[in-house]
């Protein structure tokens, strides 16, 4: 049964997604909020699929944007799969730190929870809104060289080719999954080599980092640069210059990245 959206009035104020206030039958909760807990419904199998690809062919990910708009008319993919994958993951990695590197039954609790609500969830949203509010008005069309403005949606477009927030969260939590590979895992089994002060410590815990960062700012670019109405996109990749010439210069300077950083992963355990 489709939604009732009555006509505009001269003077309404429309409420979230074009929806008259005062009219709650016409309001459609988006896909990936009723899929929330419906695991059945979930395509872990994709979700493996994409975890794979992000690491070996990143690119092919992305292709499938154009299917969600055709079939959903959305360009994010309304299922909740990765996040909930990824999440279990971190709550592996979460032990297997905790159980390391703390003492107490609470300092894993604390730990596994900072893993996935601050770092992965918190991060991931903070990313998905600062691209929701920014991307789509710098990356978009310009008219004699200034920043384009475009009408954008939360979960399902407005109409037209518009940016859409869930859009932004699929590419945030799709690009923090080789930073769990390297920071979470890689670093995790290597942690007693990199915490040495020797050289070769020092250029493997720097470079895990650089290709880790690498990986997310790659990966964030080829997801916007699957929309057709994004332009200058190879924007997003200027920050892995940065990361080169911060590389080189801990190694000049002989600072030991994974030594100063990996010990704020077990704040959260101490409370």
């Amino acid at each position: 049964m489709n939604a009732y959206i009555s006509s505009p009035r001269q003077h309404g104020v429309p409420a979230f997604g074009g929806i008259h206030a005062g009219r709650s039958e016409g309001f459609r909760m988006p896909q990936f909020f009723k899929r929330l807990f419906k695991l059945s419904q979930m395509d872990f199998e994709m979700a493996v699929w994409e975890m794979t690809r992000l690491i070996v062919a990143p690119k092919k990910v992305f292709r499938s944007v154009y299917y969600h708009k055709q079939t959903k008319n959305t360009w994010h993919r309304p299922d909740p799969s990765f996040t909930y994958l990824l999440s279990f993951f971190l709550l592996l990695t979460a032990l297997a730190w905790g159980l390391a590197y703390t003492s107490s039954a609470t300092g894993v609790v604390r730990l596994t929870l900072v893993f996935i609500f601050v770092h992965f969830l918190g991060v991931s949203l903070l990313v998905s809104t600062i691209a929701y509010f920014l991307a789509g008005r710098v990356l978009g069309n310009t008219i004699a060289g200034l920043p384009g403005r475009r009408r954008q949606g939360l979960f399902e477009p407005r109409g037209g080719d518009q940016l859409e927030f869930g859009y932004c969260f699929d590419v945030a939590i799709r690009a923090y999954f080789p930073v769990w590979v390297f920071l979470y895992v890689v670093q995790f089994f290597m942690m007693p080599l990199l915490s040495k002060d020797y050289w070769i410590s020092i250029f493997l815990g720097n470079t895990i980092y650089l290709v880790a960062a690498g990986y997310y700012t790659v990966i964030s670019f080829l997801g916007y640069n699957a929309l057709p109405f994004l332009h200058h996109t190879e924007l997003l990749l200027f920050p892995i210059v940065v990361y080169l010439v911060l590389w080189l210069v801990s190694l000049i300077g002989g600072f030991n990245i994974a030594r100063h950083v990996a010990p704020a992963f077990l704040a959260g355990a101490r409370g």
